[in-house]
Formats: C-alpha cells, sequence, structure tokens
C-alpha cells in the first residue's frame, strides 16, 4: 500500500495546510492531497484552534494565581497626588516583556500597585504568555521550606521559567540571609534569560537594606533588577482608607435620613 505523501514545496505555500500541522493533526495532514477540497475542513480547523486557545488560556490563568482583582477602567486616577498615567498605560502594550525589562512601582500601602499589576498579568494572559503572580513572603516562604536541593530546583522552576514574574509588596517585612539569597537566585536567573520581574515595593531601594538587613547581596540583586527597568512611583493616600470613610459617610447618610423619615410619619 502507497503511503499518501504531500508535496513539501507545496506544504510551505498552503495556509491551511501549515494550520493541520500547527495543530499536531499529522493524520489529516498525511493524507492532506485528498481532504483538502473537502467544505468542512476550515470549520474543523476554526473548532480546533479555538478549544485550544480557551483551554490553554484557563490553564495559564488557573497556574498564574492572579486571583480576583478590579478592572483597571475603575483605577482612580484623579487621587494619587503624583502618578504617570501615561506611563503606566504604555506598559498595557506588553513592550516590555518583548524587551526583557523590569518594571518596579513604588508607593505606600494601599495607592492601587496590585490592582495595577494583577491588571498587567492578566493582560499578558490574554495575549498569549505565562504568568506568576505572587506576594514576596509568600514565593520566599515558599523556596525557603525547600529540604533538598532537587526540590528547590523545581520551585526555583516554578517562578524563573513564565514569561512574566509579578512579586508583590516587597518590603513589608524584613528577611533573613537565606531570603536575601533566595530572591536574589530568582532575580538572577530571570535577568540572565531576559524574563521580565514585574515588582510592588513601599520601600525605596536605598532602604531595602531594611528589609534584607546584614545580605551582603542586596547591592548586587538591586543593581540586576534596576538595569533594564522602568520605576512608576505612585504618591497617594490609601485607596482602602478612602473608600472606608466613603462607606461610613453613605452609611451614616442613609441611618440619618431613615431617623428623618421616621420622625416626619409620626402624627
Amino acid at each position: 500500500m502507497t503511503t499518501p505523501r504531500t508535496d513539501h514545496k507545496a506544504a510551505q505555500q498552503d495556509p491551511e495546510l501549515q494550520r493541520v500541522r500547527a495543530l499536531g493533526l499529522f493524520g489529516l495532514a498525511l493524507h492532506w492531497n485528498e481532504v483538502r477540497d473537502l467544505p468542512w475542513i476550515p470549520t474543523l480547523l476554526d473548532y480546533e484552534e479555538t478549544e485550544r486557545k480557551r483551554r490553554s488560556l484557563e490553564r495559564r490563568l488557573r497556574n498564574a494565581r492572579v486571583g480576583s482583582f478590579k478592572p483597571i477602567a475603575d483605577f482612580d486616577w484623579d487621587w494619587p497626588r503624583k502618578l504617570d498615567r501615561e506611563s503606566i498605560e504604555d506598559l498595557f502594550s506588553l513592550d516590555f516583556i518583548g524587551e526583557g525589562s523590569n518594571v518596579v512601582f513604588l508607593g505606600q500601602n494601599g495607592v492601587g500597585k496590585t490592582m495595577i499589576i494583577k491588571n498587567l498579568a492578566h493582560q499578558a494572559l490574554v495575549r498569549g504568555h505565562t504568568v506568576r503572580f505572587t506576594t514576596a513572603s509568600d514565593m520566599l516562604a515558599d523556596l525557603a521550606a525547600q529540604d533538598s536541593s532537587v526540590s528547590l530546583a523545581r520551585r526555583l522552576h516554578r517562578f524563573c521559567t513564565p514569561t512574566l514574574l509579578c512579586v508583590d509588596e516587597v518590603g513589608y517585612l524584613s528577611y533573613d540571609n537565606r531570603y536575601a539569597d533566595l530572591l536574589f537566585e530568582v532575580v538572577s536567573r530571570r535577568y540572565q534569560t531576559r524574563r521580565p520581574i514585574v515588582l510592588s515595593t513601599n520601600k525605596v531601594f536605598d532602604d531595602w537594606s531594611q528589609v534584607f538587613p546584614n545580605a551582603a547581596c542586596v547591592v548586587t540583586l538591586i543593581d540586576r533588577l534596576v538595569h533594564r527597568c522602568e520605576q512608576v512611583e505612585i504618591d497617594a493616600d490609601s485607596y482602602r482608607l478612602k473608600e472606608a470613610k466613603e462607606q461610613a459617610a453613605a452609611k451614616a447618610k442613609a441611618r440619618s435620613e431613615r431617623r428623618s423619615g421616621r420622625k416626619s410619619s409620626k402624627p
């Protein structure tokens, strides 16, 4: 029995056959000359591509562990005293990923750093990238808990291989030298492979010696983090405190209106 063959040059010029091979439908590709003109082939390929994209996004969303977040459309750009809105909006082009550049958000607690980072992470996922979101404390505690070089290597792989690593809340706690060395390892490995990190911190880099006291690697860690890096400062009061005050005021107003209504209804 003769096995059907497809001319190599013709295959290179046939976009439908290229789609078939990209989908891994090798049996269909082998018999392409027999089925290429069947009217249902393009619809079949559309179905397969759509489903694979959906499953891929679902898997990457699950592995990224971004969690819930408010959409960037809800960000109150008028609240901060200092914020370069254009620089943040430019980040959503994701050009920094292709450039292998890090992004550092600097600001006090509650000013919207996490909200922006999670929206960037989600945008990267939608655009087909692999992403990992974590807090600094969770990542470093996870790495430090590994009891062998093999298990540590596996955990480092988890944080070093995604296209984008998002590390939230650096500076809220202080860490010992072991934790500093682990963060240095993650930063260094991603620096060497030009895989970017998006990071938030409440401390300027001059104060990172307070986060990692007595750690010899801090200067080199910062050097590699900022070598290819865009720094975005947000100067504002806490959004959460603002929202809490607004909610309290709204509840007080509602109670006052109910009391007024009850008084007016009395004979």
